[in-house]
Parts: structure tokens; C-alpha cells; sequence
């Protein structure tokens, strides 16, 4: 008599875990997921990062797409790649914060580095020239931001134009002076909310008759910025 095969064969604890629609594959399946270390990240974007994205939001509308946190290998190819493994290796493992994209073609225009203070450290000042020459080599425009709690549109849109006119590009741009908005320049966008904020002034205190913008969404979102 030929011995029937293990799942023709389930055992008691088999039956009792079949009546309850669970199956040695599926078991076995939940437990090994189980094991797997994997979670969500909470920090996808940085809060500089958050920041600009909907500052980039506002500004590229409908006729650009933004694309974060792309990796290199993803945008650029490397030609021959058996002999120039090396140069595939070299951009493999980095990343352009930002990348804009024509949005029906999704051919990309121009990328952007937000760039803080960890990338005045002498790595991050390496791997910066040799993103920029990656770029600057396949004909990308690759425009740098210096972060910042806000940003002037009209400013950020010379740069953006600069880049979108770039057929060769000529090094990277690069506004890194600090800004503060006058009361006659457009209103900056709310470092949180995204959303243009509104000239007010100080009305007690220390700085009252004081001139500041102040966050559209207050008191829920108490985010000031100061004029120059």
C-alpha cells in the first residue's frame, strides 16, 4: 500500500486548522512576512523638503510634474555598460531630491538639490561635484537651492526658466543668498502649509506696528516669516 502523500494526510491539528480556512502554504506564508523587518518611513521627505515640495507645487501647476527622491540609475544610462561598470556602480546608490518632468511625456527638463548645511561637509562637497558632473555631462540642468524657512517665487522662476532654456548646460545654478521678502514682492508660500501668505502687522508686543507675513490657515498653522 503506497503511503499517501503529507497533505493527503493533514492530522488532527491539519483538519482542525483547515475547518478554520487556514492552509500549511498560507501559515507558512503570514509567518516568514512576519519575520521580515520592513516598515513605513515617517521622514520621506525631510520637513526642508516637504517644505519646498509644496512651495514647487504651487509653481509648476499643471504643467510640470515633480518627481522626488529619484535615483540617478533611474534617469541616466550609462553607455556600454560591461566595460563602464564602474560609472554604473557610481550613480546606483544616489539620489536628486527633485526631478521635473514634462507631464505627458514624463521626459525629464531639469532636476533640483535642496541643498542644507550637511552638504558643506567634505563628503557631501565630493558626491555634489560629481552629481554635477554626471549632469552636466548627459545635458541635464540641475539647478541648486540653498534651504531656506522661504523662498521667492520670482527668483526661483529665473532659475527655473534659466534651466528650461538650457540645451547644454554651463555648470549648475546656484541662489544661494539668503532671502527675505519685501512688502512689495509677491507673497512668499507657508514653509507648512504650502498656501501664499497674507501681509499683517504686529498689533501689541515688543515689535508691535511691525510688518510680517503670517500662514492663511492661523491659528492652526502659526508660521511667520519676517520682511526684509
Amino acid at each position: 500500500m503506497n503511503s499517501p502523500a503529507p497533505n493527503e494526510n493533514p492530522g488532527c491539528v491539519g483538519r482542525l486548522l483547515a475547518l478554520l480556512g487556514i492552509t500549511s502554504g498560507s501559515l507558512g506564508n503570514e509567518l516568514t512576512l512576519a519575520h521580515l523587518p520592513y516598515h513605513v518611513r515617517d521622514d520621506f521627505l525631510s520637513k526642508a523638503e516637504h517644505s519646498f515640495y509644496l512651495v514647487l507645487r504651487h509653481m509648476m501647476g499643471e504643467y510640470f510634474t515633480i518627481c522626488t527622491k529619484v535615483n540617478l540609475s533611474d534617469i541616466f544610462y550609462v553607455s556600454n555598460p560591461h566595460e563602464n561598470r564602474t560609472a554604473r556602480n557610481k550613480i546606483d546608490r544616489k539620489h536628486v531630491d527633485f526631478l521635473i518632468c514634462d507631464p505627458k511625456t514624463m521626459k525629464p527638463r531639469f532636476a533640483i538639490e535642496l541643498d542644507d548645511a550637511t552638504h558643506q561637509r567634505r563628503d557631501r562637497v565630493e558626491r555634489d561635484r560629481f552629481v554635477d558632473d554626471v549632469f552636466e555631462a548627459a545635458g541635464l540642468p540641475l539647478v541648486r537651492v540653498a534651504a531656506n524657512s522661504t523662498y521667492s517665487q520670482s527668483m526661483l522662476g529665473e532659475f527655473f526658466k534659466t534651466a528650461l532654456s538650457q540645451t547644454t548646460p554651463r555648470g549648475v545654478l546656484d541662489p544661494k543668498e539668503s532671502y527675505a521678502p519685501k512688502a512689495d514682492d509677491p507673497p512668499p508660500y507657508c514653509p507648512s502649509c504650502g498656501q501664499p501668505m497674507v501681509l499683517r502687522e504686529a498689533k501689541r508686543g515688543p515689535k508691535r506696528g511691525e510688518k510680517f507675513y503670517g500662514c492663511v490657515n492661523y491659528p492652526r498653522c502659526k508660521e511667520v516669516v519676517p520682511l526684509g
